[in-house]
This record gives structure tokens, C-alpha cells and sequence, in this order.
């Protein structure tokens, strides 16, 4: 078997019950999707409405991303503690009242704070998926994860689909007013139907411990612990202690590494030049990177002296969890690198582009969000039948094919929608696979916090995407007669990103050959024992 032990369980049946509980916590993903991807067409109105520039309009984005990079681990960390459903209710609420303020925002300001509050909304995704591992048999895990993904596909493909038109007639702040009733609605139906899960405090599965105990004679969990045989004794030695200390240094290491980045990609043309300006960004620059490295080791030493930390490090080292969450990073990196450059692509004037509008662009990525849509639950089936390693490794040379192709051919639409296809299909067999070793690989008692750093590295990965693509659009640039005096993107800066997300592909490649090797020496070590 695919996972860290031999778990026993009653029957491999999936429960009615069960499918009910996936379609409403993947409601949740498919409604938070929505309301995004119908915001980004509006982004030329908030500018115009607010005075604001390009560069204060990305934090419109970007704030959402850290709030909701932050908050992950720590929400992670308190729902292996107080119960997963608990917390999926009260971070729901907060993302309920982000969205009534941005509904409100008369100023880029208020506009800001509630997309701060609407970023603590990520951390119900890594939650939720833990809830749906404690339900599934762990054997078809995967179906859950396919179809649980493919509603970030399906929110996101409602959103393009009718975003433009609600914006155009209603203007930009009905996109929060029209998924408030919905939200409301799902809190309710999740308080009712969802069950709850009763181990949160002791933070173990007795099935899952009994069954490997009678088997081993111990314990041995991801982070590197040997455990008391006696279930009970290990309930009793779980402390449920909050890490403030790492909450704090955390938040700060991840802000200050995000806003590096951003700061970065706002600032290359500046550096670049020998004015007051530039020196003055290159101060910047250095001292948030020094703060970044000096917050990351702030974190590490915290965490290595605290009790119970926030993020036991060992876990993020494991030999297992370790390359599932790089090959996460590559799939986040790419998959925003498209998102950054096609609409750009797209809408910038002829020979440089295709001289189409927001609409135009919708369009061409409507058939890849469709695709990730279909592909994702088929990937879940996939995996549950054959295993999560070969559709990684499928998934990962299909990717990397379709960029490499994409590099090669992007001078017409019918080539970029196509080399879209293909990578949107190798894109969801990673995240499926992927993330169904986290699952699998994790013991219970850590399942929350697990999640959780995996869904900050593809958040992460999800940052660092639109900056390599950025860098290369920025550098390379070109006039356009007939255009005035602003310049675009050259032939030459896609076909550098396209090949860079080709090299970056080929990461996932070598990582899950080695994932697979490393598997399969644990298994037989477990096995021997």
C-alpha cells in the first residue's frame, strides 16, 4: 500500500454520508473561487474609482495571498486541537465579514483590510481537507482529493463565465454582495450536516493506532517520535498547547518573504537604472531580504526550544513529506506563471500579442480551467486505482512536454488554448497525487498542521510564479507603433518564461522518482518490523 502503515479499517465503502460532507465543504471552494476569479476583470474600475496606481492595485492580491499564507499553519494548528469543524465555522464567519466589508469599501484602505480578513478564509481549505481524510477510507482517498480539487477549477471557470457580464451591469461590488447569501447558507447547512470529529483533543485515531500497534509493537510517527504502545498514554502525553511565539515569528518570516518578492517585481526596471529612485528601492530591497532571512532563522530557533511547536520541523523534513511538498511548489510556480502571462499575451497590441480584450482573455483560459475542472476527480480515480506515484510522474512529464511545446508555439490562440490543454491535464494529476501523499504519508495526529504547510508552499510557489514572469516581461520589452509611447512584453520574454516553467517542470520529474524510492524503502522497513 501506498501509505505510512497498514491501516485496518471496518469496510472500504464509501458512506452516503461522506459524499454529502464532500459536496458541501467543496461548496465552500467552489463559492470563495467564484468571488475571485469574478474580482480580477474588475480590476481596471477599482484603479479608476480609487486614483490608485498599478503598483498599490496588485496589493489587492497580494494581501489576500499573505493573510492566507499566515493563517494556515496557525489555523491548521488549532483545529488538530479544538476540532476541525469548529474551526471551518469560525474561520467561514471571518471570511463572511471580509466580504460584507469589501461590499462597503468606499477607499483603497478598507478595500485592503477586508481582503486581509478574506485571505484567513484560505485556512479552511487545508482543514477541510482534513475532515474529508478522517471520513474517506484511506484507500480511496484520492477520489475525495480529485473532486475536492475540482472545485477550485469549477469556481473559478463559474466566475469567468458570467464575472464580466455582472461587472459590466452591476458594477464591481456585486461581485461581494451576490456570494454573501450563499455563504450564509453553507455555514448553516455545514453547522448541521457535517459531522464533527471527537479526536480532535487527543489528536489520534484508535483504529489507525490500534492497527499498527498489533502490527509493530510501537509507534513511530512522521516527526520522528516513539510513542508508548498503550493508546492512552499517548492521548495523555499530547499537549495541546498554542505556539504563540511561532505564530508571531511565522507571520513575520512569511510577510516579509511575499512582500521581497512583490517588492521585487514592482522595482526591477527602477533598480536597473541610475537614478535617486533606484537607490533608494535597492535599500528597500536589502533590508526586507534581510529581514526575511533573519525572521526565518528567528522561526527556527523558536520553534526548535518550543514544547509544542506550531510547526514541528522535523515534519516539514521528512523524507516523504519533503519531496510531495517541493513537487507542490513546482505546481504552484507554474501554474500562476500562466496566470500572470496569458492575459498579458492576450490583450497586449499586435505582432507583439493578440490584440484582444479582458473578455478575449477570459476565453482562452476558459478551456484550461475546464479541463483542470474535468480531470481532477478522473485524476482522483486514477490514483485510487493504480497508486499516487505514476500519475505524479505522468502528470509531471506531460507538463513539462505541454511548456516546453507552449515555448515553441505561441504565435496563434488555437496553440496556446491547446498547449494549455495539455498542461492543465499534467497540472491536475500532480496536485491530485500530491497532495494524496501528504494525506496518506501524515499521521493523524498531525494532519491539520500538515495540510496547512502544504497549502502555504503552494501559496508561496503560487507568489513566486507571477514574479519570475514578471521579471522576464519587464526586462524584455518592445514599442508598438500606433500604441503611444508605453511598451510590451517582446516575442522573446514568453518564450524565456515558457522554457523557465519547462525547467522548473522538470523539478516535479527527478522529485518524484526520488518520492517513490524513498516510499518503497519505508514500506519494506515497515514491513521487516
Amino acid at each position: 500500500m501506498d501509505y505510512r502503515w497498514d491501516v485496518a479499517k471496518t469496510s472500504e465503502k464509501i458512506q452516503a454520508s461522506t459524499w454529502i460532507t464532500l459536496a458541501i465543504l467543496g461548496s465552500t471552494i467552489l463559492i470563495t473561487m467564484y468571488g475571485e476569479t469574478m474580482l480580477l476583470p474588475a480590476m481596471g474600475d477599482i484603479i479608476s474609482d480609487f486614483n490608485i496606481s498599478y503598483s498599490t492595485s496588485s496589493w489587492i492580491l497580494t494581501a489576500y495571498l499573505i493573510a492566507g499564507a499566515v493563517m494556515t499553519p496557525i489555523a491548521g494548528k488549532l483545529s488538530d486541537i479544538y476540532g476541525k469543524k469548529k474551526l471551518v465555522l469560525i474561520v467561514f464567519v471571518i471570511y463572511i465579514v471580509g466580504i460584507g466589508l469589501g461590499g462597503l469599501s468606499n477607499d483603497i484602505y478598507l478595500l485592503l483590510a477586508s481582503r486581509v480578513i478574506q485571505g484567513m478564509g484560505i485556512s479552511m481549505f487545508p482543514i477541510a481537507f482534513g475532515i474529508m481524510r478522517d471520513q474517506f477510507p484511506l484507500q480511496k482517498l484520492a477520489i475525495g482529493v480529485g473532486i475536492f480539487s475540482s472545485m477550485f477549477a469549477a469556481g473559478s471557470v463559474v466566475g469567468i463565465a458570467i464575472g464580466g457580464s455582472i461587472i459590466q451591469n452591476f458594477g464591481w461590488k456585486s461581485t461581494f454582495f451576490t456570494i454573501i447569501p450563499v455563504a450564509i447558507i453553507l455555514w448553516v447547512i455545514i453547522r448541521k450536516y457535517v459531522q464533527n470529529d471527537d479526536m480532535a483533543k487527543s489528536g489520534l485515531e484508535r483504529n489507525d493506532l490500534s492497527g499498527f500497534v498489533q502490527k509493530t509493537g510501537t509507534i513511530h510517527d512522521s516527526v520522528g517520535q516513539h510513542h508508548p504502545t498503550d493508546p492512552k498514554k499517548v492521548a495523555n502525553n499530547y499537549k495541546p498547547d498554542i505556539d504563540f511565539k511561532g505564530a508571531v515569528t511565522l507571520a513575520i518570516a512569511i510577510t516579509s518573504f511575499l512582500l521581497t518578492l512583490t517588492y521585487f517585481a514592482n522595482t526591477t526596471n527602477g533598480i536597473n537604472t541610475n537614478s535617486l529612485d533606484s537607490n533608494h528601492a535597492l535599500i528597500i530591497l536589502v533590508s526586507l531580504t534581510a529581514l526575511t532571512t533573519i525572521s526565518i532563522a528567528s522561526f527556527i530557533v523558536v520553534e526548535r526550544k518550543a514544547q509544542s511547536p506550531l510547526i514541528p520541523l522535523n515534519l516539514i523534513a521528512d523524507k516523504i513529506l519533503l519531496p510531495a511538498n517541493i513537487i507542490l511548489l513546482v505546481f504552484g510556480v507554474t501554474m500562476f506563471m500562466v496566470y500572470q502571462t496569458i492575459p498579458i499575451l492576450v490583450t497586449s497590441p499586435s505582432p507583439l500579442g493578440f490584440g484582444g480584450d479582458a473578455m478575449d482573455s477570459a476565453f482562452i483560459q476558459l478551456p484550461f480551467m475546464i479541463v483542470f475542472l474535468l480531470f481532477a476527480p478522473s485524476s482522483g480515480f486514477i490514483v485510487s486505482k493504480i497508486g499516487n506515484f505514476k500519475p505524479i510522474i505522468a502528470g509531471s512529464i506531460t507538463t513539462t512536454v505541454g511548456f516546453f511545446v507552449l515555448s515553441v508555439f505561441h504565435s496563434t490562440v488555437p496553440m496556446v488554448a491547446i498547449n494549455l490543454v495539455m498542461i492543465s491535464a499534467g497540472l491536475s494529476l500532480i496536485n491530485v497525487g500530491a497532495f494524496n501523499v501528504v494525506l496518506q504519508y501524515t499521521p493523524r495526529q498531525f494532519s491539520g498542521i500538515s495540510i496547512g504547510i502544504s497549502v502555504v508552499i503552494v501559496l508561496i510557489g503560487s507568489s513566486i510564479g507571477p514574479v519570475i514572469a514578471s521579471m522576464y516581461m519587464q526586462t524584455y520589452q518592445e514599442f508598438v507603433i500606433g500604441f503611444g509611447d508605453r511598451l510590451y512584453p517582446s516575442p522573446l520574454s514568453y518564450n524565456l518564461i515558457f522554457l523557465t516553467a519547462t525547467l522548473i517542470s522538470t523539478i516535479s520529474v527527478v522529485t518524484v522518482i526520488f518520492l517513490k524510492r524513498r516510499a518503497a524503502t519505508e514500506i519494506m522497513a515497515v514491513k521487516k518490523k
